[in-house]
């Protein structure tokens, strides 16, 4: 007997979901525009900042077509909308208006890093949350390229072929050079500062933003950590370089690595380190690597696994908001079929694109 399978059609059974895009930067741009083109996404709405943006037409946000999706700044017109599902993409993550959302029906895919695993978020805000979900029969996700995809889909994936695991270590390298974002690069990042400017802050927010998802793939593999540990150093720029976000002046910070550790039995079990450079001409030397990702997997199945991204220094700005947005948007219909509450990497299934 012979079976014939067809795929045609494989989109048409998928449901279509009605999707708000929150916030319109460099990711959520990317993100509105891929909604609006999904086979089995409508644009129900869009959430601005800017003032200038507010009545601009969704389409004309993110150089398509217009779409006669009108931008607001009203959260109480996003609520009456009645969307399956925000893509939360804030500069900054506002529980309470997190909790409006969730609450009144809408689940929540975010980029924010707050939600990748529910036992590390504050008890009292995780409740708030939760109570929001059971509310609103609605679910929230954290995703995103890094932290996300490399620090959890790709462990997770790579942990399925081994029987013992001693190390896996995520070394990330990004050239900033041509990211024009002086805020990010020089006010949140410290880079272009004096040394003795870079402080513990840029490593605290490196344990919050990265040592959750250590500690899920950890928990997933039943090997809880012990403790998460960081430890930074950074080296200067040589001479004076022009970026694209302005002057990095000699003797200012022009790469910083950063370890983030999860410790088990005293030695680290996942690791993820970024090398994250504006210049190469740097004291002291560095040995630095183009743009994307290099695992190493120390166990009874050992692996090295090199991730490049075989783009162009100056298009990287263009190209690069997809490795962050597109997971978040093709996690759409995973976290809509969820069960209410915060959903982590280890609580749906495998993200599947559908592409167009």
């Amino acid at each position: 007997m012979t079976l014939h399978v067809s795929t045609e059609g494989r989109a048409d059974a998928i449901p279509n979901y009605r999707v708000v895009q929150w916030a319109t930067g460099n990711i959520g741009t990317y993100a509105l525009r891929s909604v609006i083109e999904h086979p089995n996404l409508s644009l129900a709405g869009v959430y601005v900042y800017a003032p200038a943006k507010v009545g601009s037409d969704a389409g004309k946000l993110c150089g398509l077509d217009t779409t006669d999706v009108l931008a607001t700044n009203d959260i109480d017109e996003i609520l009456a909308l009645g969307a399956d599902c925000i893509l939360y993409m804030p500069a900054a993550c506002d529980f309470d208006e997190v909790c409006r959302l969730l609450a009144s029906g809408a689940n929540v895919v975010t980029t924010r890093g707050e939600f990748h695993r529910a036992d590390s978020l504050d008890p009292a805000v995780r409740k708030q949350i939760e109570a929001a979900c059971e509310r609103g029969g609605t679910s929230i996700h954290s995703t995103g390229s890094s932290p996300g995809f490399i620090t959890e889909a790709v462990p997770l994936v790579l942990s399925s072929i081994q029987r013992r695991l001693d190390n896996l270590t995520i070394n990330e390298f990004a050239d900033l050079s041509e990211r024009d974002s002086p805020e990010l690069l020089f006010d949140l990042m410290g880079f272009g500062k004096p040394p003795a400017e870079f402080d513990e802050h840029r490593l605290s927010y490196m344990t919050g933003s990265f040592g959750p998802s250590l500690q899920l793939v950890a928990d997933a593999l039943a090997t809880p950590l012990d403790s998460v540990e960081v430890s930074g150093e950074i080296a200067t720029a040589r001479r004076p370089v022009r970026i694209a976000a302005g002057i990095l002046a000699a003797g200012t910070v022009g790469a910083q690595r950063i370890t983030v550790s999860g410790m088990r039995g005293g030695r680290s079990l996942l690791r993820f380190r970024c090398h994250w450079y504006c210049t190469t001409d740097l004291d002291p030397a560095w040995d630095l690597r183009a743009t994307g990702w290099h695992i190493s997997v120390d166990g009874d199945a050992p692996l090295d696994i090199d991730i490049r991204f075989p783009v162009p220094t100056e298009r990287m700005g263009a190209v690069f908001p997809a490795y962050t947005a597109n997971r978040a948007v093709n996690a759409v219909p995973f976290v809509c079929a969820a069960r209410p509450g915060i959903r982590s990497t280890v609580d749906l299934p495998q993200i599947v694109a559908t592409l167009r």
